[in-house]
């Protein structure tokens, strides 16, 4: 079984992510703080159910940079270069769904040119949008270029600007340092932080439920 996973909405509520377990009685369920037992098993089973039931629909994801794959640290040089560290972990996780067939799009506010070569030239992104302040707008273009619909895009962000393009996404993800307004607007909160495997987690997830996950 995989390690528990925060699911839905409140902060520090866990649950399993294998299909159709429950948490162990005593953990906060994602129905809102409950108390798991008997009396509300079955509330508990269709909030993961609901969850589960998105992930199999996700056809593309869609992500911010900086506090996703990055941990939100910036190491300024002495030239006032921004560097930023990213997991090579979430990298081959995008390798592997763009070769599974899924769309990636990265909006991002920041401006980058290395990490526009990362996630364009190495990674194999297409749609990329950097510089964004109204990141709805880029979101409705990614749909528009890739068309898909909003229904079957996963989109994975961390902060206010985020919260838009997640309410009109299917399945809205987050990392667990996210701050608290993004975390309530997710259906799923990664146990990993930004820039510590949070991307990998949701693609795994979804890929794993989906049939689509490499084996070796």
């Amino acid at each position: 079984m995989e390690s528990q996973q925060q699911v839905n909405q409140g902060v520090g509520q866990i649950v399993s992510t294998e299909p159709h377990a429950l948490p162990p009685a005593g953990i906060p369920s994602v129905t809102g703080g409950l108390v798991v037992g008997l009396e509300n098993e079955m509330t508990i089973q269709f909030e993961l159910q609901h969850v589960y039931d998105k992930m199999k629909a996700v056809r593309a994801f869609v992500f911010d940079v900086d506090g996703v794959f990055t941990n939100n640290d910036l190491l300024v040089t002495e030239a006032g270069e921004f560097l930023r560290t990213m997991n090579v972990r979430d990298g081959q996780a995008i390798k592997w769904a763009v070769a599974a067939g899924y769309s990636i799009g990265i909006i991002t506010g920041g401006a980058s040119e290395g990490v526009k070569k990362r996630f364009t030239h190495q990674l194999g992104i297409s749609e990329y949008y950097s510089g964004i302040q109204d990141k709805l707008v880029a979101f409705q273009s990614f749909m528009q270029r890739s068309g898909i619909q909003s229904t079957e895009i996963c989109y994975m962000g961390d902060d206010l600007p985020d919260i838009p393009p997640m309410r009109k996404s299917a399945l809205a993800c987050c990392p667990a340092d996210a701050v608290p307004e993004v975390m309530a607007t997710c259906d799923y909160i990664s146990t990993q932080r930004g820039g510590e495997g949070c991307v990998r987690d949701v693609i795994e997830k979804v890929l794993k439920l989906q049939g689509k996950w490499p084996t070796y």
